[in-house]
């Protein structure tokens, strides 16, 4: 007799339909550039208010950009 009639299916076991469309989707949307995020608002959301002037905000953007 054949045991495999019987095995309970893998819950990771994918049909090849799935797969072509992940592969579809993949060759679609998958290829796109990351937007790079917005370094000043990124500082004036992880620091204190007022633990740097806007003055020195803007340098930091400008120096992080520039590496």
């Amino acid at each position: 007799m054949n045991a495999d009639i019987n095995r309970p299916i893998h819950p990771l076991r994918v049909d090849s339909d799935a797969i072509h469309a992940l592969a579809h989707w993949l060759k679609e949307n998958g290829s796109r550039q990351i937007r790079q995020p917005d370094l000043c608002s990124l500082i004036s959301a992880r620091y204190p208010q007022g633990l740097f002037s806007d003055d020195e905000v803007q340098v930091l953007c400008e120096l992080l950009q520039n590496q």
